[in-house]
């Protein structure tokens, strides 16, 4: 009977309050060893949610990074070779899946033959296909190109339209062709939503679209129509020189710190500055008829290095 008291006895004692002793004998240690990690190892304090940015600020960033971008690139233009409205329509059905310089590569011998829509529709399909074949995808682009000057030929008296709503009932021709020859070749306003566009307001964070119409769309309310054409080719000129798809040079860009996505390349400014492309890195352009204020060399011709 003592021993069995002096066992309960020392059971009480080891067991937390209000607990029963047989429940308090089999785990003595378990909250003491809690209380002991806790005072070790406090939880660390969970950093402070990032504010999101507001329409107003998100506004003033993309107008303050489009004014920066202007200072950068005040020389920025198409850059596709074009002397009239029809050259630059064909040129810029040809741009794709290529890059501008290859199409200025090509169009010369193209528009040597045929210069004209009337000419063009009237082409046999073979010899244009030969003509275009450095471009890529030669056999579509030059069912896209009969079509488009027949069309001219027929409906619109050999001219290229001035208005979006007749130049994307053309074969090859969309909402993204449509505004390159608005902008440049009738001075009405329009955004160019190609891959680089793309690329660069999603990561400079104006927008999360990837459908190029919404991405149009959206970009349209941030900046004044007045800007369309020119912050298209800003965008485009930066996308090509310094903010690429695969290595973008974080330290070389002008833009960096109101770049929400700085990081996701070479932030080293030495190594950064190797990236650069055409007069950036110190080398020719796509044009090989550049305009006069172009800082850069131009283009050399198809086959010549």
């Amino acid at each position: 009977m003592k021993k069995s008291a002096a066992k309960e006895s020392a059971a009480e004692k080891t067991a937390p309050a209000g607990a029963p002793a047989k429940t308090a004998a089999k785990t003595p240690a378990k909250t003491p060893a809690k209380k002991a990690a806790s005072a070790k190892a406090p939880a660390e304090k969970a950093a402070p949610a990032k504010k999101p940015e507001s329409r107003v600020a998100l506004v003033r960033r993309a107008r303050r990074m489009n004014r920066e971008l202007a200072e950068v690139y005040p020389y920025a233009h198409p850059e596709l070779d074009f002397r009239n409205s029809f050259e630059l329509l064909v040129a810029t059905v040809l741009s794709a899946q290529t890059t501008d310089l290859r199409v200025n590569q090509t169009t010369p011998a193209l528009f040597a033959a045929y210069p004209t829509p009337e000419d063009m529709a009237a082409a046999d399909p073979e010899a244009l296909e030969e003509l275009i074949r450095p471009t890529g995808f030669f056999r579509a682009k030059a069912r896209s190109l009969l079509g488009l000057s027949a069309a001219l030929r027929d409906r619109f008296g050999g001219e290229v339209p001035g208005r979006l709503e007749d130049l994307v009932t053309l074969p090859g021709v969309g909402r993204k062709t449509a505004n390159v020859v608005l902008g440049n070749a009738f001075g009405v306003p329009g955004l160019t939503v190609d891959t680089h566009f793309g690329r660069l307001v999603r990561r400079f964070g104006w927008t999360t679209q990837q459908d190029p119409e919404k991405v149009e769309a959206e970009i349209a309310e941030i900046f004044p129509k007045s800007e369309w054409t020119m912050l298209s080719h800003r965008l485009i000129f930066h996308g090509r020189r310094v903010c690429h798809s695969r290595k973008p040079a974080c330290g070389a860009c002008p833009v960096a710190p109101l770049c929400p996505s700085y990081g996701e390349g070479e932030t080293d400014p030495e190594k950064a500055k190797k990236l650069l492309k055409y007069e950036m890195g110190g080398k020719p352009g796509q044009r090989l008829r550049p305009p006069a204020d172009f800082p850069g060399e131009p283009a050399p011709p198809l086959g010549a290095g």
